[in-house]
């Protein structure tokens, strides 16, 4: 078993799931965060000798997070304006699939990069064509626009979403291929490892990097104007990345493919904006720039990569419950099962935290994540933090707002 580090605790299924990464990567890590995924463990982090994972990098390519530090202080906001912020953000946003009142970038000239060729033709315009309607849109889920203070009083946006539908197709559709069938026609489930010599890799690697480009657009245009739009004020710093990628690295003097599924990369000095849940505070962080050589061979260990968030311990369905049903062998009707987060426990904590929270259902209460100080602590020496960032205003898609590309 070649993997190299895993930090905190985690259960035996998401183990298992990186020994089954870890048996086709030349190595593996996990991290803090982490927890069971489509695959590939959420966390986790998979080096390829010249190979990508289709699975690894998964359905929401680029997916990542975007903080602004902004010139305004904390001072400046009483609670009137705080909630007057925190709905133009739900109203003049678009949450869910989007495309009603959004205008995102949508003449951006990624949109005529010659990446778009390397799909299927048929696909081409329509794909093209969906790509600039959501541009811009947040999505569902765990998906949001945040306002926060740090500790010396300033003010921060933070958002967090990646690339949509267009990454979604683009990842159905070379797992189809890597397969063996036809594009959209739906394929066991598999790792889809495609070497990069190969005209099917050579196709997904520049697929994947347009829609980590269309990801990180959308996070942009999105917090540019939050910050200027709504809130009325300028940008003095950016900390950006994406945490569901693939990036050619050198490691233990090999150059690798390297894959982190819901992982920030974290090499020395390299800054991130990793969130908490709606009740906690978030962080920037960056990697220990340290040259003491215990704390560089964690690094090295940890192939220079880091939390994305706080990491699930609940699923969704546990948290909110499931609907009546009828059983299709007995026809008889299935009882409504309750979840183990009820709104009132919800909104008790945010209430105490003191955050003003617009959408977001009970699967996505604190409850339902670590402590983002435990997992950071169980990081060890590898990371730094620079900035906490204490939320004022979270604002996330409504519950029966509809998104099959949330997660």
């Amino acid at each position: 078993m070649a993997t190299l580090i895993i930090f905190g605790e985690h259960d035996e299924q998401t183990l298992a799931q990186l020994a089954d990464v870890d048996s086709r990567a030349v190595y593996t890590a996990l991290m803090a965060d982490g927890h069971l995924g489509y695959i590939m463990p959420i966390g986790g982090v998979a080096a390829y000798d010249n190979k990508v994972s289709v699975a690894g990098v998964g359905f929401d390519i680029g997916c990542g997070n975007l903080a602004l530090k902004t010139s305004m202080r904390a001072e400046e906001l009483d609670q009137k304006a705080i909630q007057s912020i925190a709905f133009d953000i739900s109203e003049k946003l678009e949450f869910g699939l989007g495309g009603t009142h959004v205008h995102g970038p949508s003449d951006h000239p990624m949109f005529d990069d010659a990446a778009w060729l390397e799909l299927p033709p048929h696909v081409i315009e329509p794909l093209r064509d969906r790509a600039r309607s959501q541009i811009g849109t947040i999505g569902a889920g765990n998906h949001y626009v945040d306002v926060f203070a740090d500790e010396e009083g300033w003010i921060w946006v933070g958002v967090h979403f990646g690339s949509r539908g267009l990454g979604h197709t683009i990842a159905s559709g070379f797992m189809s291929l890597a397969a063996g069938r036809q594009w959209g026609e739906r394929a066991p489930e598999h790792e889809a490892l495609l070497d990069l010599d190969s005209e099917l890799g050579k196709r997904y690697w520049a697929l994947m990097n347009l829609a980590g480009t269309y990801a990180r657009v959308g996070r942009e245009w999105v917090a540019d104007k939050v910050v200027h739009d709504i809130i009325g004020t300028t940008i003095t710093d950016t900390v950006h990345n994406h945490h569901n990628f693939a990036w050619k690295e050198e490691h233990f003097d090999q150059e690798l493919i390297v894959v982190r599924k819901g992982a920030t990369p974290a090499f020395p000095g390299q800054r991130g904006f990793v969130g908490g849940s709606m009740g906690d505070d978030a962080v920037i962080l960056q990697g220990n720039t340290s040259e003491d050589e215990e704390v560089r061979s964690l690094q090295k260990r940890a192939l220079f990569s880091t939390i994305h968030g706080a990491g699930r311990v609940m699923s969704r369905s546990k948290a909110k419950g499931s609907r009546p049903r009828v059983d299709r062998r007995t026809g008889q009707r299935v009882q409504r099962r309750a979840g183990l987060v009820t709104h009132q426990m919800m909104n008790e904590w945010i209430r105490k935290k003191g955050v003003f929270v617009v959408g977001g259902d009970v699967d996505e209460s604190p409850h339902v994540y670590r402590r983002l100080d435990d997992v950071i602590k169980a990081q060890g020496k590898t990371i730094e933090v620079l900035h906490r960032l204490r939320p004022l205003i979270v604002v996330m898609a409504g519950a029966h707002v509809r998104d099959p590309y949330k997660d």
